[in-house]
């Protein structure tokens, strides 16, 4: 008679913690995220010893400002002042002869304000003065200036 024994069943067996190494989930966040294409501010210093230590023109002189700006149909060079409070100065440069250039004023919603011009204008560098009508609250509009197919704008504060 042969009797069969299992060798583990008299050994002694091994303490029995299980440790167990799990990845834990990353918590995903309800806030939604937003990526814009959005350029940062850079202030342009003035070297040439204009009026203003913030200037908006570049330290480069006028003829290669003009000469740079010959591939474009527009350039707004200048507003001033802003805050407007009664007259509102713009000096532009034009590519072209006889652009058809537009001047708004937009509020924050898009909505068209008022006209300034609708006229055509010859190449060059143009100074342009307007009168900001009584009836324009106080507040925070756009300025667009549309010559040809191109538009630019600019944020003006009316006080």
């Amino acid at each position: 008679m042969v009797l069969l024994c299992n060798v583990n069943s008299w050994a002694q067996q091994a303490d029995s913690i299980h440790i167990s190494l799990k990845n834990r989930v990353k918590k995903t966040s309800r806030i939604p995220e937003i990526k814009a294409n959005i350029q940062p501010y850079k202030p342009l210093f003035s070297t040439l010893g204009t009026s203003g230590m913030f200037n908006t023109y570049s330290g480069t002189s006028k003829s290669s400002t003009l000469s740079a700006t010959k591939d474009k149909l527009l350039t707004i060079v200048k507003i001033y002042p802003n805050p407007v409070e009664d007259q509102l100065n713009i000096i532009l440069s034009i590519g072209k002869d006889g652009t058809q250039t537009t001047i708004k004023i937009i509020d924050l919603l898009g909505n068209e304000v008022i006209t300034l011009a609708n006229e055509r204008l010859n190449a060059g560098e143009q100074t342009k003065s307007f009168t900001i009508p009584s009836r324009l609250n106080s507040g925070i509009y756009f300025l667009r200036v549309m010559a040809g197919s191109e538009s630019q704008v600019k944020r003006i504060s009316v006080l």
